[in-house]
Formats: C-alpha cells, structure tokens, sequence
C-alpha cells in the first residue's frame, strides 16, 4: 500500500526546517515526536503542520465535524491543521492508510461508528480497527432521526412500527450505501420489528435525502447533522430521535425509547486516532488538544445548531475511545452478520 498523499507534507516540513536550520547557523536536524531530537520551535512535537484525514466527502458530518475542530485544535498545538477528505469504501480507504502512515503524529484519522463496523462488513479489511490505531478520543455522539416522506400515512411512531410491520414487501427505506451510518440505523429497525424492507442505497446521505423529499422513497434513518434543515423546513416528516435523551435542537420530537421503541438507540459517534506506533506523548498532546478544542464555545454553538453536543471531557480521552470501540464491535458485528450484509 503506498502512502504517497502524505509524502508532500513531510517534504515541504524537511524543507522549511533545513531553511531554519540555515539561517540560524545551528546545523541541528528537526526533533522527534518523542523529544529526543533538537530543533524546531522548542524542540517538541509538533513542528510542522498536522493532516486530519476524513474518510468521507466535503461538506458531510464527519467532515464539518473535522472542520469545527481545525482551528482550536491548530492553536492549542501552535501548528496548522490541515484536513484531507480521502473517499472510498465506507471509510476503510483512508483508515487503512493512515494505519500504515508514519507513526509520528502528523497524520490523524476522523471515523466516525464505521471504525467498529468495518470488521464485519470488509472480510478482506486490510487492518484491524483495536490493534493498528491508537486512540485519541471522543469527539460527539450525534443522534439519528426517523424520517420519511412527507406524505408518508403514518404519523407517530407507533403508527410507523404497524405500517411497517403490517406492508414489509412494499416498504422502501433509503440510505447512504452499505456501512453507512443511515444503513446500520436502518437494519437496526429492522431487526427491531423482525422485517426484511426493500433497501434503497444511494451514493451518499445528500443523495438518499433528496430522494426522500421528492418522495421517491418511503423512509429512512439518519443524522442530526444531515436531518435538521429538513425536519425544520418542512421538507420530511419525522417521528423520533435514537437516543437516550432528548435533543434540544428538536423539541418535538420523542426518543424512539419515550416512543415504544427502546430497541433502536443509536448515535453516530466520532473519534480521532493515529498509526499504532505513535508515541504516548504524542498522542496526549493531541488529546489534551481535543479537549480544549471541545470546550470551545463556536464549537459547542456549531454542534448544537445541527442537534450535536460535544462529549464530555472525560471522554475525550484515549480510554474512553478505545472502551467504546471495543464495544460498538461487538454489538454490531451479530446485527450486520445476522442480516447477510457483507462488502466485498
């Protein structure tokens, strides 16, 4: 696997250091992640710009997510942050690169609940999610919706389980492609009930949404992120939120719990990781960034305008990341093993 993409920055960071070097006379090389180096500013990591690659497109919830992060994150670390959308393969593209970048800090990983669902959707995943990251830390927990077209005959949730249960063959649910966070809130409904629905995969949540406006299809399950503006505007109808609580920027709205329907609680959980071999300190740094960029009040206004919340701060911490990957693995693995769901 070649890990060409990244090769740039880390010229152009040799070069600007050889340049310092020059011009004060020292002749010392650039230090170590790990401080056993001299040069570069004080010596420490990071002396250079830092890549945060986001395994999907511009524009999506792991990306303006990402994007809400670069600036705190890059002032705490007195460095830029640079991020870089690498598409493909439900996210296993750019995790499987940054799993084989140098170990040295500079090049990060946002995935979101896709890092504990890869396993069992890619038989031929070329790295393991527990053994060839380190983890950084929580970032959010967004909550999903069940949405469906606006003039879809039910109207609560209660109504939704009866008509969906009652007419399985001619249901059509809508979502972002296999893996996708719309996909597995999709068959955990569906697993909920005991129904097998028509899936309706597009190529992206932009895609499946406008479907479901222009009442192409029936229902579907998404973000917060991506479902607001929608639900706000009018453009859908919407029956509940998959979380335990519920959420401020939709009032209205019941969780699936409070609604009868306890067995769908999903959030679409983000997190930051780094190759397996990046020092402890490097990783610290990076996650005592994350936690000062979270207590940032744009980013907690930001999140909360799209019905998102930062964790909490002893979340965003290496060991919570690691638990709650760990766990996600193995509730999701039965789920999407059970429904035959496997990408080759």
């Amino acid at each position: 696997m070649t890990h060409a993409r990244f090769r740039p920055f880390a010229l152009l960071a040799a070069l600007a250091l050889a340049v310092s070097a020059c011009s004060d006379g020292s002749g010392s090389g650039s230090e170590a992640p790990d401080g056993s180096g001299g040069g570069g500013g004080d010596g420490g990591y990071p002396d250079a710009a830092i890549t945060i690659v986001v395994p999907f497109a511009a524009g999506g919830p792991t990306d303006t997510v990402t994007r809400l992060l670069q600036e705190p994150m890059g002032a705490e670390l007195g460095q830029q942050i640079v991020v870089q959308n690498v598409e493909g393969a439900g996210g296993t593209v750019a995790a499987g690169e940054v799993a084989g970048a140098e170990p040295d800090g500079y090049t990060v990983l946002m995935h979101h609940i896709g890092m504990s669902t890869a396993p069992a959707l890619y038989p031929d995943l070329p790295y393991d999610p527990l053994v060839d990251f380190k983890t950084i830390g929580l970032v959010t927990e967004v909550p999903m919706t069940l949405i469906a077209r606006q003039d879809f005959e039910p109207t609560t949730v209660e109504e939704l389980v009866d008509y969906v249960t009652e007419n399985a063959d001619s249901v059509t649910y809508a979502h972002a492609g296999p893996g996708a966070a719309s996909h597995l809130c999709g068959l955990l409904f569906q697993s909920a009930l005991g129904v097998t629905l028509t899936e309706v995969p597009y190529d992206g949540t932009g895609p499946a949404l406008t479907a479901l406006e222009g009442g192409q299809v029936d229902f579907m399950c998404d973000q917060t992120t991506n479902t607001t503006g929608a639900i706000e505007g009018g453009l859908v109808k919407a029956y509940a939120v998959t979380t335990p609580e519920p959420v401020e920027s939709l009032p209205d709205l019941p969780t699936t719990a409070e609604a009868g329907l306890p067995e769908v609680e999903v959030s679409v959980w983000h997190g930051l990781y780094v190759p397996a071999e990046t020092p402890d300190e490097v990783v610290q740094a990076l996650s005592d960034a994350l936690k000062v960029a979270l207590a940032d009040q744009n980013v907690i206004d930001e999140l909360g305008n799209l019905g998102a919340a930062p964790v909490a701060e002893d979340q965003a911490t290496p060991e919570a990341l690691t638990e709650k990957l760990e766990s996600q693995t193995e509730l999701w693995r039965p789920i999407i093993e059970d429904a035959g769901v496997e990408v080759s």
